[in-house]
């Protein structure tokens, strides 16, 4: 059976509103804010048209737009308010069309009264286009009481000027710009303490701006790891930082060497990180130089360790080649204190840890080959031992005989008057040797 055809006029319109509901299903798509919020942004402009053709200066006007029919209905709203704690003006100078001289007349009455001290404050005027008394809202509306909200429906109108459509127009820019910002801002805003991929758009001196897709991050010189050069057009992972709201779009700062990088970096890499089966405990960074992690499982049979270094180190070697080449050690998470430390330190062999619980110390003994070891170059392994696990480090060294060494740091320091004395002492005990081997020599 034939499809009956609507009417001309019908077939027009029902073609006018698929296409309106599609612009306005495209324009949420893209600009990536709800459907609720574009319909608003709609019945804003409307208002805005409505009032600039058809109603008076200080009316508070309603649209409500049906967007599956298209038509539009129009309200006149008016609060109730106490007579009593408002002024009133007089009738002559709330009618429209008063003449030049009536209205300045007005302003510098007003201007005198404003200028005027007194002790008394000044209370807010009625103004009848937005506001009803008690008695003329129980006319309307039975039951009325102060602080009502009365709406009053309007005659529809469909031939709006040219001014009139320049400022719905205007309206429908501004609002939907506002809630694009707005859109934006609460999505980074939720993802704030992630990593995401961005590209790098353009460097402006020292600082690098990155796109992350629907908007861009600026990735400050504080922020940037030493030695790592950006180019445009680079594809990175950085991490959200800092989302504040501005009036050009969100303001979002990244970084590039916050500790918390690295785990979420372990997170994407880790299956088990992320799944919860394997905790990263503690982190101490010192980025583009060396990380050190701390691991353990919650579930019996899982290695902590294996499971972030992968199968032939694949896993932790994709985090190392994120961050350009730093050195990650990953060791495993301890209740004991003293092995714990003792963990940090590795590569380092470490004989004994003495420790102070009151004044949260440890003195680790190391042997001699390992002291530089355990210190690092620049004391780099023992300071991020002690920022992993919250200790006081000091290390000493022994000979195979027993007899402690003084740490390279402690020598390092040494003033060099005294380091100069030491030497002519040592040069001076060998004179001393010497002589007394040629004496012997002779006998």
């Amino acid at each position: 059976m034939p499809r009956k055809k609507l009417p001309k006029d019908d077939q027009n319109a029902a073609g006018r509103m698929g296409d309106f509901g599609s612009a306005i299903s495209a324009l949420c798509e893209e600009k990536g804010i709800s459907k609720e919020k574009v319909i608003e942004t709609i019945e804003a402009a409307l208002s805005a048209a409505y009032k600039k053709d058809y109603g008076r200066k200080g009316q508070n006007i309603k649209a409500i737009f049906d967007e599956v029919t298209g038509g539009t209905q129009f309200f006149l709203v008016k609060e109730v308010v106490d007579e009593t704690v408002r002024e009133f003006l007089e009738e002559e100078e709330t009618i429209e069309g008063k003449k030049d001289a009536k209205k300045t007349a007005k302003k510098e009455k007003e201007t005198i009264s404003e200028n005027l001290e007194s002790s008394e404050e000044k209370l807010p005027r009625f103004n009848p286009e937005r506001d009803l008394t008690l008695e003329e809202a129980k006319e309307l509306k039975k039951g009325a009481k102060v602080g009502d909200i009365i709406e009053t429906e309007l005659e529809t109108k469909k031939d709006y000027g040219r001014v009139a459509a320049q400022t719905a127009k205007q309206v429908i820019i501004q609002r939907i710009r506002e809630a694009e910002r707005d859109a934006m801002y609460d999505e980074y805003k939720s993802r704030e303490g992630e990593v995401v991929s961005g590209v790098v758009q353009r460097i402006e001196g020292r600082n690098v701006f990155v796109d992350l897709g629907k908007s861009i991050g600026v990735l400050f010189p504080g922020e940037q790891m030493e030695r790592e050069n950006y180019r445009i057009g680079q594809r990175i992972k950085v991490y959200l930082m800092k989302v504040d709201a501005g009036s050009k779009g969100p303001g979002i700062t990244l970084s590039r060497i916050h500790p918390e990088m690295i785990r979420k970096m372990f997170e994407l890499e880790v299956p088990e990180i992320f799944a919860g089966t394997v905790e990263l405990k503690a982190i101490a960074r010192e980025a583009g130089e060396r990380t050190k992690i701390a691991v353990s499982s919650t579930e019996e049979g899982i290695d902590p360790i294996g499971s972030c270094v992968g199968q032939k180190g694949t896993r932790v070697q994709a985090v190392i080649d994120e961050l350009g080449g730093e050195k990650i050690d990953i060791i495993l998470w301890n209740d004991d204190i003293a092995k714990f430390i003792s963990a940090a330190l590795s590569p380092a062999k470490v004989l004994r840890v003495d420790i102070n619980e009151e004044r949260k110390e440890a003195i680790v003994i190391v042997p001699e080959d390992q002291l530089s070891l355990a210190i690092g170059k620049r004391g780099q392994n023992v300071r991020l031992a002690a920022k992993l696990t919250g200790w006081k480090i000091d290390i000493s060294g022994v000979k195979a005989d027993g007899e402690k060494v003084a740490p390279e740091e402690k020598n390092a320091k040494k003033p060099e008057k005294e380091a100069k004395e030491e030497e002519i002492k040592e040069e001076a005990d060998t004179e001393e040797k010497t002589e007394e081997i040629n004496e012997a020599v002779e006998e």
